[in-house]
């Protein structure tokens, strides 16, 4: 295998890029695209400003068939995705002067017609792209809530506000790494009381009179319980994960918070490996992996924001 340059943040297409990185290079791959029409950056040949859902999705599935490559047999892409509502973002005739082309610099959205979506609609977007992963020959493996209980105000009064997004975590292979121990969670303390004082203060715990053997039914649940002892019994992480976000001074409209960054890297991510970012954005990925004692590589197309993650990460370049 050629050599990589580790800990480098590439400003370009990032396509382009991923065809210059050797196969089986990294361990894992935490990223976050430009959601669908929702923003614009100002940047020729940025991803999210195709003119239908189908070549955003077409695109992304080119992007993410190079990670594939790039990753290890047994590496895993953590993706975080959102929707996007149809029929949303024109503003008509209406400027507002502090925000002319409006709050996400787009004027009117791209969203604003969608084919085979009525205004209003979900397009449904992240599991458009999940499906199309997974025909590309991802294994689908996980869809993770992200829910955040400090979420963007919404001001509408026909549907709930939205507090989720989705990180989907894929699979190179059938058998992968996968560190279920080190984001295991304590289980409550009254489950653990209940698991001290063990099968025989259980109800269903004795033999029915009659029978040879226990039936299975009447086994008494094992809550998740990972370890062994009394002391910190853990179980499995679920699939809901309550992340709050947290400010950042940056000219960065969408930086994800360490916390799943973090989460996502001690899951898929063995000490001293490599995790690829190919949406580097403002640099958690690179921050969070430094700080965990992992490599990162990065790919970014604006330059501004290759120098803000430098920045961030600190270090020497």
């Amino acid at each position: 295998m050629s050599m990589i340059q580790l800990d480098t943040i590439f400003t370009g297409d990032c396509l382009q890029v991923l065809k210059t990185l050797p196969d089986e290079s990294v361990h894992c791959c935490v990223t976050s695209p430009p959601y669908y029409a929702l923003r614009d950056y100002g940047m020729d040949g940025q991803i999210g400003r195709e003119t239908t859902p189908k070549e955003y999705v077409s695109r992304l599935t080119d992007v993410f068939a190079e990670v594939r490559r790039v990753l290890r047999s047994d590496g895993t892409l953590w993706l975080n995705i959102s929707d996007t509502y149809a029929g949303k973002g024109n503003q008509g005739d209406f400027i507002d002067p502090k925000n002319p082309n409006g709050r996400n610099g787009q004027a009117i959205a791209l969203n604003n017609k969608v084919e085979g979506c009525k205004p209003k609609d979900m397009i449904g977007i992240p599991w458009l792209l999940a499906f199309a992963l997974r025909d590309s020959g991802w294994y689908l493996r996980n869809d993770i809530i992200w829910m955040k209980e400090n979420p963007m105000p919404e001001s509408v009064k026909d549907r709930c506000a939205r507090c989720y997004e989705h990180i989907f975590l894929f699979s190179k292979s059938r058998r992968y790494h996968f560190d279920h121990l080190a984001i295991a969670e304590p289980i409550a303390e009254a489950t653990a009381q209940r698991l001290k004082r063990g099968v025989g203060s259980n109800k269903y715990g004795t033999a029915i009179p009659g029978q040879q053997q226990r039936q299975t039914i009447n086994q008494p649940r094992s809550h998740g319980a990972i370890t062994d002892g009394d002391i910190n019994p853990l179980r499995n992480k679920r699939d809901v994960w309550v992340i709050n976000t947290v400010p950042f001074k940056g000219a960065h409209y969408a930086a994800y918070p360490p916390k799943l960054v973090e989460t996502c890297l001690l899951a898929g991510c063995p000490e001293g490996g490599i995790v690829l970012d190919p949406f580097m954005g403002s640099g958690t990925t690179g921050m969070v992996a430094k700080r965990m004692k992992r490599h990162y590589i990065g790919i970014e197309l604006n330059p501004e924001f290759t120098e803000m993650a430098y920045d961030r990460i600190g270090g020497d370049r």
